[in-house]
């Protein structure tokens, strides 16, 4: 077993004698077999253990175990105590996910502050199975069906070349005990549903099934490797900022792939990325997805993507000065003498005497109209910004700036109200501008 665990950690460059690693330590047959297994490699290691508190008197025992083991073998460990399940509570997560958060989060934190080089964790080739069924099961792209992977930024897997059977045996030959984590053999998750239930099942079917299914596995990870290559060529070729024109997207080999490879680094859903997809035929500008941080729409034939804003606030204005408004942009009021005119929309120039403060930049609301310097009649803004093409996120980021019995003096940076503009009767004009200070 170890000749073929060092075998993989030199296939993938998974470790190096000269650096130094953290080991997490369960108690488990998985976790002591890694640490006797990278002790037995010569590699610096030291442990660390997590005490849920979430199997009453087991947890305690499994930490004496380790406690006991590390001291046998003189290594150094790190323990830690975590409330998973008031952690889950609070942040509205499962006892599962909770306790994966703390676990990895701790891990990086330890191992930033003591400067070591990798977390070892013992997940091990009957884990990779699970994982690709469990994939299978929930439905994903490509990558989920290749198993877990080898090295994951800081966190190493030495193991993933052996399976459970080899494990145990190795310890035995060792004459090294372990803990039993009473958890896993109890068919309540998904997870140990499929490793005591349909695992079984298939191999009624296959005995072979664990390394058939591995075996694929690897094959695709090679496919994955050519598919990601040409993947991110497409995507470089037709993302221009943050859009992707529609007509050049479906005349890829692959359209929903692509749709799928970009967007799923947005945190959107499969589901979401089908409907999107189903969606690009009728090239109806508006229609609008989002996912936790992003949100896309279609506007003039192309896929917009953005990251999502909080709404923007209102801001009362007392008096002229300069007004950090949000996101570190300010609006600017000045007062000169006699008729200005500046021929640029990013200030507006209003006759003083036409104008009482208290003032207010707000965003746009539904319903405002405004009279367009230089146009007849009044508009309704949205369709203003319409006309001039402006995408749905645009239109929310716009701005008015309204005077103190709310009739909207300027659409910022835009055009200001035509019954506010300077004339040759002008003696004071308030000039405005809004711009960003970062710029």
């Amino acid at each position: 077993m170890l000749n073929k665990v060092k075998d993989y950690i030199e296939k993938h460059q998974l470790l190096s004698l000269d650096k130094h690693y953290l080991v997490a330590l369960s108690g488990g047959a998985d976790s002591v077999c890694l640490l006797l297994a990278m002790l037995r490699m010569g590699y610096h290691v030291e442990a660390v253990h997590c005490n849920f508190h979430l199997r009453q008197e087991e947890s305690n025992r499994d930490e004496a175990f380790v406690v006991n083991l590390c001291k046998k073998y003189d290594i150094v460990l790190h323990l830690i105590h975590f409330d998973t399940k008031t952690y889950a509570k609070v942040h509205k997560i499962s006892i599962e996910m909770a306790a994966r958060e703390l676990r990895y989060n701790y891990f990086e934190r330890l191992r930033q502050d003591i400067n070591f080089d990798g977390i070892c964790v013992a997940h091990h080739q009957n884990d990779s199975v699970e994982t690709v069924l469990l994939n299978l099961i929930r439905g994903t792209g490509i990558h989920g069906l290749t198993g877990i992977n080898p090295r994951n930024g800081y966190i190493i897997r030495p193991l993933l070349c052996v399976d459970k059977e080899e494990i145990t045996k190795w310890l035995d030959e060792q004459h090294q005990d372990f803990v039993t984590d009473s958890s896993n053999l109890q068919a309540e998750v998904v997870r140990n549903k499929i490793r005591l239930s349909i695992l079984p099942l298939l191999k009624d079917i296959n005995t072979n099934v664990e390394n058939n299914i591995m075996r694929t596995a690897q094959n695709l990870n090679e496919v994955v490797s050519i598919y990601d290559k040409e993947v991110s060529n497409v995507l470089k070729r037709l993302l221009d900022g943050n859009r992707i024109d529609i007509h050049s997207l479906l005349n890829e080999t692959s359209p929903k792939s692509i749709l799928f490879e970009w967007l799923k680094t947005y945190n959107y859903s499969p589901a979401t990325i089908e409907h999107v997809f189903s969606s690009l035929t009728s090239l109806q500008s508006g229609r609008e997805w989002s996912s936790e941080t992003h949100q896309l729409t279609i506007h003039q034939g192309c896929l917009l993507l953005e990251e999502k804003v909080p709404d923007l606030p209102t801001l009362r204005i007392p008096e002229l000065g300069n007004y950090v408004y949000h996101d570190d942009c300010m609006l600017r009021i000045e007062s000169q003498l006699g008729k200005v005119i500046l021929k640029d929309s990013s200030y507006a120039c209003i006759d003083k005497s036409k104008v009482s403060f208290p003032l207010t930049i707000r965003p746009i609301q539904s319903g405002d109209r405004f009279i367009p310097y230089g146009m007849r009649g009044s508009k309704l803004i949205s369709d203003y910004l319409t006309d001039r093409h402006l995408s749905i996120f645009d239109k929310r980021r716009s701005l008015v700036l309204c005077d103190n019995e709310g009739r909207i003096l300027w659409l910022v940076n835009h055009r200001p109200d035509a019954r506010f503009c300077v004339n040759d009767l002008t003696q004071e004009t308030l000039v405005f501008s809004f711009f960003n200070r970062k710029k």
